[in-house]
């Protein structure tokens, strides 16, 4: 069975930074219900807690994280990339050992965003650009959804089961 990634806010957890949800989907509640999906809050798992200081990353890049090249900061100031950096690493981990190949990530998340984020002023203005863990999981061959694309994610889903039978 293909296992999907998915992050723990969308599935109803309180784990967001202002110690909020979203969720849960009645799609993603099926897939957890049939043993799919592998929950992760990046953030939580690299050390950050919850509730926690909104973060951004300059420019929205979050690759640009991952090259060592841009932080991730907080409005207050704070840097906070070692925690972004240890939540990727340890999606990679979970990539690698439930062979998975399929993210459904927050979207517009410093972690987990795929299409657009925040571009660091912290004065709501968006940029196309993704966060950590999502620019890592794409490196690494995985195929990042948002919950906007829960319809695209769930047809890949099934393509890739069929294609294992």
């Amino acid at each position: 069975m293909q296992k999907i990634l998915v992050s723990r806010c969308l599935l109803g957890q309180r784990v967001r930074y202002d110690g909020g949800a979203h969720g849960p989907f009645d799609l993603l509640e099926r897939w957890q219900a049939e043993g799919r999906v592998v929950p992760l809050c990046p953030e939580v798992a690299g050390g950050l807690p919850t509730p926690r200081a909104p973060a951004e990353i300059p420019g929205g890049r979050g690759a640009g994280v991952l090259d060592g090249e841009l932080p991730v900061m907080t409005v207050d100031g704070e840097d906070v990339t070692a925690e972004f950096l240890a939540g990727a690493r340890i999606a990679l981990d979970l990539v690698a050992a439930h062979g998975i190949r399929i993210a459904l990530l927050k979207a517009r998340s410093p972690s987990c965003g795929n299409r657009e984020n925040y571009d660091g002023s912290f004065s709501g203005t968006r940029v196309a650009g993704e966060g950590v863990t999502a620019a890592a999981l794409r490196r690494a061959g995985v195929e990042v959804f948002s919950e906007e694309e829960l319809a695209a994610a769930a047809a890949r889903l099934a393509e890739l089961e069929r294609d294992r039978t």
